[in-house]
């Protein structure tokens, strides 16, 4: 059996964020936010809870606070963190956040072809990361591993791997693994899916992990 953990970054650096002054682009400033004060001890206290003891091999998107995240993993069990910039967060397409469409969020769930100028679609976004996961499976057969990456991202894939529905009142989406309820609600930092695949490489179980126990 092997057993993979799902891993929403930490909370990155905003709150306290004052004036930027740069010719970066927004794709790029977007892949160097780093964790603020609150996501490095979010991201400590979350990798030290028992469910992830005896970690093998931890992989992370090639955004900052992806890898910041994950190394608290890594550290923990005395292993590195692999990048791979497939588990990246979609890319909107925009030079500014304000660009985007106001029901831009909305859109981008409930057509999986939907993307805004050169941005990535739903459907882009999960084939790369259910192929990076997947390489990430067979080649760590029987090991646990942990994958940091990003809201959207995770989100798009699970839905590649059990039941996902959206309620557009509440704005809350409903993960099921058969017919039975995993999740309610959006990803939170560090939100937690644990997945076990067998030796054929299928999907047995899917569950969440409640990271504030």
């Amino acid at each position: 059996m092997t057993t993979v953990y799902l891993v929403r970054h930490s909370e990155p650096f905003r709150d306290l964020e004052g004036e930027t002054k740069s010719r970066d682009s927004l794709l790029l400033i977007n892949e160097k936010y780093i964790l603020g004060v609150r996501g490095e001890k979010l991201a400590e206290r979350v990798a030290n809870n028992p469910e992830f003891d005896n970690i093998d091999v931890v992989w992370a998107s090639n955004y900052v606070r992806a890898m910041s995240t994950a190394k608290y993993f890594a550290y923990r069990n005395n292993t590195r963190v692999n990048i791979d910039e497939r588990f990246k967060e979609r890319e909107q397409g925009v030079l500014t956040w304000d660009e985007l469409p106001k029901d831009y969020y909305i859109n981008q769930l409930k057509d999986e072809n939907y993307k805004f100028r050169d941005g990535e679609c739903q459907k882009e976004v999960a084939q790369r990361m259910r192929e990076a996961l997947f390489d990430v499976v067979k080649n760590n057969n029987g090991k646990r591993i942990v994958i940091v990456s990003h809201n959207a991202a995770l989100t798009f894939l699970l839905k590649t791997l059990c039941d996902v529905s959206l309620d557009e009142s509440k704005k809350a989406l409903s993960f099921s693994f058969n017919n039975k309820l995993v999740y309610i609600g959006s990803l939170n930092y560090c939100e937690t899916f644990k997945l076990e695949f067998d030796d054929q490489y299928n999907l047995c179980s899917l569950s969440h992990i409640n990271i504030n126990e």
